[in-house]
């Protein structure tokens, strides 16, 4: 006689084969959320770019003033405020045949305000277009030079952080760190390593007369933008240059370096060469990631999830190219701390930032 097995799910298993479904589900359900929001950021980026988002913060208006505002094409505007319409972001009244933002969008999608969210999202779209050159450095290892990210992207990876820079970097960066602006007021000598074009440096040198401030980058295209947008400030200038390569010993006061450490190929060497660079009783202000790099630790969060992404298509491909460091936007405080100690600053002290995801670095050197 032959004998047969029951291959039937028993109640066990068939829990959980309902359970795997559940979780299937749930997963699929994530990714289509997630898709409908990379559209959405997207056409924010754009709207951005071409000032359709100022136009529709003006007031209602139909798809042809918004486009005339503008100055865009109709058939192209009516299209992507679909888009919009259909994220619940923009509303539209069907006899009027108006649009305008919905509830609470305008605050956080239009003006020249920290609030406004658009910049980031081109920036964010503009990234995104790097990704085939990102795909062949994975396979490859080697990094991407920044002056690409320059032709490439452009104003837009500076315009993520123009308007909060400045609302806050006088108040708020600058104004975490005691004393700084007693200095500053009085006059001092401050570099700002990796200037880019030169927001930092203006702002610092409008607000503090007295001060001599001097820019510095590596990428000659940033230079020339910043020179450009200079004017007449005698106390300002720029120049390009390495930080690594520093030959000023004992010239600066102050010394910056926002947002830059991580992204350079050579961060200890620039490090020091900022150390060599301040004249005794000097500080180093740095700002950086307040994010620890320990996965459990932010396991979840939204900051250094958006910060790891960014790194994989912009901070790790320019600190990678020509076989450097490679630190990342997420290289994490501990990290930070611990290079700042080995390139021979001392009383380093932490204080938190008027952007959740950076800290304020204040180190002083011996020299």
């Amino acid at each position: 006689m032959n004998e047969t097995t029951d291959t039937r799910p028993g109640p066990a298993s068939a829990a959980s084969a309902a359970s795997a479904d559940t979780n299937t589900d749930t997963a699929a359900a994530r990714l289509a959320e997630l898709a409908l929001g990379h559209v959405l950021v997207t056409m924010i980026g754009l709207g951005h770019r071409i000032g359709l988002l100022d136009a529709l913060a003006a007031g209602p208006a139909t798809a042809d003033e918004l486009a005339a505002s503008a100055g865009a094409d109709p058939r192209y505007v009516r299209e992507w405020l679909g888009a919009l319409v259909g994220g619940r972001i923009v509303e539209w009244t069907a006899g009027t045949g108006r649009y305008r933002f919905a509830p609470g969008y305008a605050g956080v999608l239009s003006g020249a305000t920290a609030a406004n969210a658009a910049p980031g999202a081109e920036m964010l779209t503009r990234l995104t277009a790097m990704v085939p050159e990102v795909a062949d450095r994975f396979r490859d290892g080697d990094g991407i030079p920044a002056a690409a990210y320059a032709q490439r992207a452009g104003s837009s990876l500076g315009g993520s952080r123009r308007y909060l820079y400045d609302e806050q970097l006088v108040p708020g960066f600058l104004g975490a760190v005691p004393g700084l602006h007693d200095r500053l007021r009085a006059g001092a000598a401050v570099l700002d390593v990796g200037c880019g074009p030169g927001q930092v440096a203006r702002l610092i040198a409008d607000a503090f007369p007295a001060s001599r401030v001097t820019g510095l980058d590596v990428v000659p295209e940033a230079i020339e933008q910043a020179e450009a947008a200079r004017g007449d400030r005698p106390n300002l200038d720029y120049r390009v240059g390495d930080a690594a390569a520093l030959g000023e010993d004992g010239r600066y006061d102050v010394v910056l370096a926002l947002d830059v450490v991580h992204d350079l190929g050579r961060p200890q060497e620039a490090l020091r060469g900022m150390r060599r660079a301040l004249a005794p009783g000097g500080v180093l202000v740095m700002v950086d990631i307040a994010f620890s790099a320990d996965l459990d630790e932010v396991a979840g969060s939204a900051g250094a999830t958006q910060a790891f992404g960014v790194s994989v298509l912009h901070c790790l491909p320019i600190s990678l190219h020509g076989g450097g460091a490679g630190l990342g936007a997420m290289w994490g405080r501990e990290a930070a701390e611990r290079m700042l100690a080995e390139t021979g600053f001392t009383d380093v002290r932490v204080y938190p930032s008027p952007r959740p995801q950076n800290a304020v670095y204040v180190a002083a050197s011996d020299a």
